[in-house]
């Protein structure tokens, strides 16, 4: 069965089209996504018309890419920009019209809960008790423990696309936006920090999303080759010294450097000061990139329910 997961994220308007069947692993047949930026379309907590535009366009080509490519069934998710704006209900039906299909706006709870299943799936239960982590454009989710089910699950505002529009006007970003920046970051993690730290230290610690693989790519070291997908771990003690240069380079020169795509080149400061704090205060030395994230952990769940 063709099965797709159409994910209207913060940053991304992104579809995955896999071949799948219950109890066998996804095959990826469709990866296609529009860069649409939304955190930069608000305006007062409100998505302006250009987003709005932006995002049906988005909608519509995915939308006719899952009919050319035979997607039998169709998924749709929205996450943190639409769930916090404040036309959001309004901006989804319009969405929704576009897409022909229901879109399910997940909570960060459930955000976290699915990268979570997606990792665990992808380690398996020889991974042990998993730490996953998870910067998206909006939100930053945590989730940690040994079942499918995490028995932590948690999401923050400390994405990379709403972090670099409150905080990170200039460009390159001023001395003073950066230490104001580094400030909320902490303080806003601190609670997740000492619940974490009131838990079973994970076994094995990985990462998802767009934003750890660019600065692994940077900042990393690559491991494995496992089919087409690269295997990379990245260290702390090479993320502190990528984070502040990266800060004083144009955001249109980082696209020069190694896994800076065009896309990400504006807001990958800011992920990486959320991604240097997090590992810092969780006490972490390294990690491990996961290439399965929030779109396979729908496809998973809905597998399960098939089976």
């Amino acid at each position: 069965m063709r099965l797709g997961v159409l994910d209207i994220g913060s940053n991304t308007v992104h579809l995955l089209i896999v071949d799948a069947e219950p109890d066998a692993r996804p095959a990826p047949a469709v990866d296609e996504r529009t860069t649409v930026r939304l955190m930069r379309y608000l305006d007062d907590g409100k998505i302006t018309d250009d987003g709005v535009a932006a995002l049906g366009d988005a909608v519509a080509r995915a939308t006719k890419a899952a009919r050319k490519h035979g997607a039998e069934e169709m998924m749709g998710i929205a996450t943190s920009a639409i769930r916090e704006a404040t036309n959001g209900a309004e901006v989804l039906a319009h969405l929704e019209e576009i897409a022909g299909v229901p879109l399910r706006v997940l909570s960060g709870q459930q955000e976290a809960e699915l990268t979570f299943l997606a990792a665990r799936r992808w380690h398996g239960w020889a991974a042990g008790r998993l730490l996953v982590l998870d910067i998206g454009g909006g939100s930053l989710e945590i989730a940690m423990g040994i079942d499918d089910k995490p028995e932590f699950a948690a999401s923050v505002p400390l994405g990379a696309g709403r972090l670099t529009k409150e905080f990170l006007r200039s460009d390159p970003p001023e001395p003073d936006e950066i230490d104001e920046l580094k400030s909320h970051i902490k303080k806003t993690l601190a609670p997740l920090v000492k619940e974490l730290g009131n838990l079973p230290s994970p076994d094995r610690v990985v990462a998802t999303s767009k934003t750890f693989r660019s600065l692994a790519r940077l900042a990393g070291q690559r491991f494995a080759v496992v089919g087409s997908q690269e295997r990379r771990r990245m260290q702390l003690a090479d993320l502190k010294d990528w984070t502040p240069r990266l800060a004083k380079i144009p955001a249109e020169q980082r696209m020069e450097l190694p896994g800076i795509t065009p896309e990400r080149t504006y807001q990958i400061v800011a992920g990486g000061f959320v991604a240097q704090r997090v590992m810092k205060d969780l006490g972490l030395e390294e990690l491990e990139i996961c290439p399965w994230a929030l779109r396979e952990g729908v496809l998973l769940r809905r597998l399960d329910h098939m089976g």
